[in-house]
């Protein structure tokens, strides 16, 4: 028996280095192409009919058909890595279940490795404890760094992931053309990592206008990846333009907020990925909206898209989002499936999100139905072990010098007051987007000059260029962060990851600022003139490789400080703050080269202009 197939999505290396074994076919991956020996399949026969031990067989559970949406009682028998079947069977090894319930390992449809702050083959290890065995990875932010190097350090340190690690080829760095970041990213450049097993397609296309408007650059990028998954990045687009959008061959979103535009995107044939991170948490409108509207379940999937290591290790990661909708009324065969087969069918990955024969042997076994506790995940049959100590691979130096600015002083946040009303950024509890508000603000005189003054309502915020020494430096108000006596830096600022700061004094704006360019990236809190805590994030200015244990540590001190001095619950201080400066997202950002009016397509050079 031989199988040909065009190109193999997910080869796992042996130990010889040269040969590959093909999981969707259990076939041998060797020059001559991917071929099932015979030999082989005649073994995996008589094991499949009862005629011969499978090698492991999980006996006596509650298996949970993803395809039909049904429990069935019976065992699972695996061999190299594969399910055999679902039946009766005895095994050279067994494992009672003893009646609890064993599921597809559990997808994650979209998410950043960065934004969790950790290595990624150490966020990887943390999350699949928690039952999701693939990652359909953007690297969008360390190409916006760091270009194509970027995203080979991602593909690199998830080589040998204990895990189906898969990447989206970024598809907006920059993300606009009013971003100011550290590589750009074209068409040709991509083309040398189609033929690359674990590039699945492109990335989240947040440039909406230059799809609806037929730009040729992004046009290029949408012909390369034609035959292949196109991952949408689309808040709020007018009708017309939603249907624009999909006209391109967007096939995905997972940046609706509410119930209403999750349906819009679903009516124009879009998957849509329910997203519940750090700072932007949609699970629980559009969840309600479905099972109040009885909805058809079949169109959505499950995300976390930027969730925070200590989030994950508190609360879970896509199995948080299984147990929410289940909470939620959703029945539990549908959020199952939302997190198993639907995006392994959206993303064309059909050797992964169900458990039946030829099919990878990733599996959650959960304690029930109701309870949905990971008790053991299992990734190609082999036990994932809890909190097993990795080595994390060295990071080239170069990815660890990427802060570079010129020109910056305490006097240039100093922000004039022009005696008219503002454009000020109001943020919101628990989302990403912003209100556009026109509002009266503080100010004080010095020096026969007018400047805008912080208080209790409304604080300054600033981003400045750190990638090529362009001495950029925008200046805003911020409404409804609520920092006060003292400022908050990050190196983390979506996509193009420039410093951002905000708070209520340019004293100390301007040490936290200082602090992120001595440690070459990181968090920081200023207090009262003190530097109160400090976390690098020395790779690319986006993750640190000092071990999560470090990276909880300091999370642990700072968040609720931040609290303290007045940042309200809904927002996550340092998560929701990186957001403030990406101008894809509605209605309004700050940025290098100062206010960005989103819906307007607009720049404002003070936000008194």
């Amino acid at each position: 028996m031989k199988y040909k197939e065009k190109k193999c999505m997910n080869k796992k290396k042996s130990e010889n280095n040269w040969a590959f074994m093909c999981v969707r076919c259990a076939a041998r991956i060797e020059k001559g192409g991917c071929f099932m020996e015979l030999e082989v399949y005649r073994r995996y026969s008589q094991m499949a009919r009862g005629l011969e031990k499978a090698e492991l067989v999980f006996k006596n559970g509650r298996v949970f058909s993803s395809g039909t949406g049904e429990f069935i009682d019976g065992d699972v028998a695996v061999a190299d890595g594969i399910v055999i079947g679902v039946g009766t069977y005895e095994g050279e090894t067994e494992i009672d279940l003893d009646g609890k319930v064993i599921c597809p390992g559990f997808i994650d449809s979209h998410l950043h490795l960065e934004s969790t702050l950790v290595t990624p083959g150490e966020l990887v290890r943390q999350a699949a404890q928690c039952g999701t065995t693939t990652f359909i990875v953007d690297p969008h932010e360390s190409a916006n760094v760091s270009g194509t190097d970027g995203i080979d350090y991602i593909l690199d340190q998830t080589e040998e992931a204990p895990a189906n690690v898969y990447v989206m080829m970024p598809s907006c760095v920059p993300a606009t053309h009013v971003d100011d970041n550290g590589c750009l990213l074209t068409a040709g450049k991509m083309k040398g990592y189609l033929d690359h097993p674990r590039i699945l397609g492109l990335g989240e296309v947040m440039d909406a206008p230059s799809v609806i408007n037929g730009s040729i650059a992004m046009h290029e990028k949408l012909h390369l990846f034609r035959d292949r998954v196109k991952d949408g990045h689309a808040p709020f687009l007018a009708p017309g333009d939603l249907a624009a959008y999909v006209l391109g061959g967007i096939d995905t979103d997972h940046e609706c907020v509410d119930y209403e535009y999750a349906m819009a995107e679903a009516r124009n044939g879009m998957q849509v990925l329910i997203r519940e991170g750090s700072a932007a948490r949609n699970l629980d409108a559009i969840v309600k909206g479905i099972v109040e509207h009885h909805t058809d379940t079949s169109g959505f999937c499950f995300c976390t898209d930027d969730k925070h290591i200590e989030e994950i290790r508190k609360e879970g990661h896509i199995n948080y989002n299984v147990k929410r909708a289940v909470q939620l009324g959703l029945p539990v065969e549908k959020a199952l499936q939302m997190a198993t087969i639907q995006p392994a069918r959206c993303y064309g990955l059909y050797q992964l999100g169900m458990i039946a024969p030829g099919r990878q042997a990733d599996f959650v076994i959960l304690d029930n139905v109701t309870d949905l506790n990971v008790v053991d995940v299992y990734h190609c049959g082999k036990k994932i072990i809890k909190d097993e100590k990795m080595e994390v691979k060295p990071c080239p130096p170069h990815l660890k010098n990427t802060v570079h600015v010129s020109g910056f002083s305490e006097e240039r946040l100093k922000l004039k007051h022009s005696g008219e009303k503002a454009h000020v950024i109001q943020m919101l509890e628990k989302q990403i987007v912003t209100k556009h508000i026109i509002e009266e603000v503080p100010c004080a005189e010095k020096d026969g000059e007018k400047y805008f003054e912080s208080n209790e309502e409304y604080q300054k915020i600033a981003v400045i260029e750190r990638h090529k020494n362009t001495g950029k430096m925008g200046v805003g108000i911020v409404k409804g962060y609520g920092i006060r006596g003292g400022a908050i830096a990050s190196s983390v600022s979506h996509d193009s990851h420039n410093i951002i700061v905000v708070g209520d004094n340019d004293h100390d704006m301007a040490l936290a600022v200082k602090e992120m360019i001595r440690t070459q990236g990181g968090y920081t809190l200023v207090c009262n003139g003190e530097i109160y805590g400090t976390l690098p994030l020395p790779v690319m200015g986006l993750m640190s490789d000092a071990g999560y244990e470090s990276v909880n540590e300091a999370l642990a001190r700072m968040i609720p400080k931040a609290h303290e001095m007045g940042v309200k619950d809904g927002f996550d201080p340092f998560i929701t703050l990186s957001f403030m400066a990406l101008p894809v997202i509605p209605e309004i950002r700050i940025t290098p080269r100062g206010i960005y009016l989103v819906n307007e397509d607009r720049m404002l050079r003070t936000p008194f202009s």
